[in-house]
């Protein structure tokens, strides 16, 4: 287990290997001022690595391959082969071997971030449709890490400078929405935001809209009685356990009023809701936050581009934002627990608080 480092180590899935998520990684890891703030391992094959590697001759990306987690080179990124054998390699094609492949690295990150060999993990994206076997029967990856921790409840959290947006259901077909929907789902969503708000974030009183499901907020019924019998009950009780929820929200008033900005996080009632004006508003810099986790992963808000893929014209932007929002939640959390736990713990928990926070002033007032 990692104790006591300089620098957290942040682990990286590659993701389907036929997708953009390994060009990515290079792009993003390239940037020699990366291993100031942390020290990266990627999931994955050395084979693979070189495979993209080549297709972008422009970019110096060197690596050490590292056999041991417990020995990794905190001066360089490292590749842990998750698998040895060849691997054909097919950017842009969707098939088996991709989602074989970026299960492989999904098991074997997350295996090492519950063992506390990694501190945090950035995920690059799968396909909903190839990565699923008897092992996994996720619609993504939020489900799968809620099994996986074996926690009552997550949070799937898109957040940017100017907006943060969570999600009471996520990927499921949008008319099953409403019979999902209860006052006690809601009211459990809210708690764990809630929390994660203080904890990952550093807020210390958070402010969350929730918003309505129909359109007009149902117009007192007419337009369908969710809010009334619903949703209303589910914020008068999150208020009753003093949490600060406001609502519910007409969605299209909401956004187009910029009301948003009064508040730490939105609460959407699905998917689109919530996230058709997220995009809008985040222009690319997004992150996909997993609220709710004894860990902290983050992932690039986009998906696996498989019409680009291998093509050199991926944008790692989203990525540099996942892995600087993993970096500042490790610090956020370890400044909350620091100030939580026995005095005889805050120092040890505070050290990589100080440290990335150190290195991302560096970097801040060199840049």
């Amino acid at each position: 287990m990692v104790n006591d480092i300089q620098k957290p180590v942040v682990g990286f899935t590659c993701g389907d290997i036929n997708g953009i998520g390994i060009e990515v990684i290079i792009k993003v890891l390239a940037d020699s001022r990366i291993n100031d703030l942390c020290t990266p391992v990627v999931f994955a094959s050395n084979k693979v690595i070189n495979f993209y590697r080549k297709s972008l001759p422009d970019i110096n990306f060197s690596y050490f391959a590292a056999k041991d987690l417990a020995k990794l080179n905190t001066k360089q990124v490292n590749i842990y082969n998750c698998w040895e054998e060849d691997v054909a390699v097919t950017p842009g094609i969707m098939n088996e071997t991709g989602g074989k492949y970026a299960l492989a690295s999904l098991h074997a990150a997350t295996h090492a971030l519950k063992a506390g060999q990694i501190h945090a993990m950035v995920t690059l994206p799968v396909h909903k449709k190839n990565i699923q076997t008897d092992g996994f029967s996720h619609p993504g990856h939020t489900g799968f890490l809620k099994e996986f921790f074996n926690v009552d409840e997550v949070v799937m959290v898109l957040s940017c400078d100017k907006l943060r947006v969570a999600l009471v259901t996520e990927h499921i077909p949008l008319k099953a929405v409403a019979s999902k929907l209860s006052k006690e789902l809601i009211v459990h969503k809210i708690e764990k935001l809630n929390h994660s708000l203080k904890k990952d974030f550093g807020i210390d009183k958070p402010k969350i809209a929730v918003l309505a499901l129909n359109p007009h907020a149902g117009d007192e019924g007419l337009l369908g009685d969710e809010e009334i019998t619903v949703i209303k009950p589910a914020i008068l009780e999150a208020k009753q356990k003093n949490f600060l929820a406001y609502g519910p929200f007409s969605a299209d008033a909401f956004f187009a009023r910029s009301h948003y900005e009064k508040f730490d996080a939105v609460l959407a009632m699905y998917h689109d809701q919530g996230l058709i004006p997220f995009k809008t508003i985040a222009q690319g810099q997004a992150v996909n936050y997993t609220a709710g986790l004894p860990a902290v992963r983050t992932s690039p808000d986009h998906g696996t581009a498989f019409d680009i893929a291998g093509k050199g014209m991926a944008n790692p932007e989203s990525a540099f934002y996942a892995l600087y929002a993993a970096l500042d939640i490790l610090k956020q959390r370890a400044l909350y627990d620091a100030n939580h736990l026995n005095p005889l713990r805050k120092r040890s928990a505070s050290v990589i608080a100080n440290a990335v926070d150190e290195k991302l002033e560096e970097n801040e007032s060199g840049s």
